[in-house]
């Protein structure tokens, strides 16, 4: 029994229980790679090969044969059921999700899931030259605990997803985060691109002195002082800034 599977959805939940009502610990998006553990009835117990995360999912016809040719490079790109149709289907493809072009008609190409506008996506080895550059899409987002979408991401998310955009391994978990990026840097030599960690919570230095992060007491994805954040998370939260690490 073939127990390789992609994501041909494009966001699948992953639940901590068999049980919509157990916590959100990540989300699988369309083209993402996964190993199915445990069946049961309704649910399979999966492992995403990305990060090596575990949960469960609702049983649905995955496919098993998958090879991506590019990759969404906007927030979300909406689904068209022909070219130039203006009839959009209700989902998005969310941004870093991995299609398979099958073929092309003048400004747009065609996937699985329906027709999307070339200008929507990047060939799948494609690189920023700054791999946070477009991270201001984000900005106003909701905080969603466990989400990694438009409709919802959270702060190990938000550096996770940029880092794979850009083709670079990246942990799912802020703790392993912290891990994995070696060079500690100073607060005094902060710069752009250095990710600031808290124990549990993560944010973005989009310059010396402002960073961007997916807050949970805010709600959203925000842009703030990097200074007045560390006093403001060590008086509200009790947290001290636990490293800063330039990747």
């Amino acid at each position: 029994m073939i127990s390789n599977h992609f994501s041909n959805y494009n966001i699948i939940n992953v639940y901590s229980k068999k049980s919509i009502e157990s916590n959100l610990v990540t989300q699988i998006l369309c083209g993402e790679k996964f190993k199915i553990i445990s069946r049961y009835k309704k649910w399979w117990k999966i492992r995403l090969q990305n990060d090596g995360y575990k949960g469960y999912v609702i049983k649905r016809k995955f496919i098993t044969k998958f090879k991506p040719t590019h990759k969404v490079s906007v927030l979300a790109a909406n689904i068209y059921r022909k070219p130039f149709n203006k009839t959009k289907k209700k989902e998005k493809l969310t941004f870093s999700s991995r299609i398979r072009v099958k073929e092309k008609h003048v400004s747009f190409v065609k996937f699985e899931n329906g027709w999307i506008r070339t200008k929507d996506i990047k060939p799948i080895n494609y690189k920023d030259k700054s791999m946070f550059s477009k991270i201001d899409l984000f900005k106003g987002k909701k905080y969603k605990w466990g989400g990694k979408s438009y409709k919802g991401i959270d702060c190990s998310a938000l550096v996770q997803l940029f880092l794979n955009q850009n083709n670079k391994f990246c942990p799912r978990d802020t703790k392993d985060q912290e891990k994995h990026f070696k060079r500690r840097i100073k607060l005094k030599n902060i710069k752009k691109n250095d990710i600031i960690f808290w124990k549990g919570h993560v944010a973005i230095a989009l310059s010396k002195n402002k960073l961007i992060h997916a807050y949970g007491p805010m709600k959203k994805v925000v842009v703030m002082n990097i200074k007045e954040t560390i006093k403001r998370i060590d008086k509200t939260a009790n947290l001290k800034v636990t490293s800063i690490r330039r990747i």
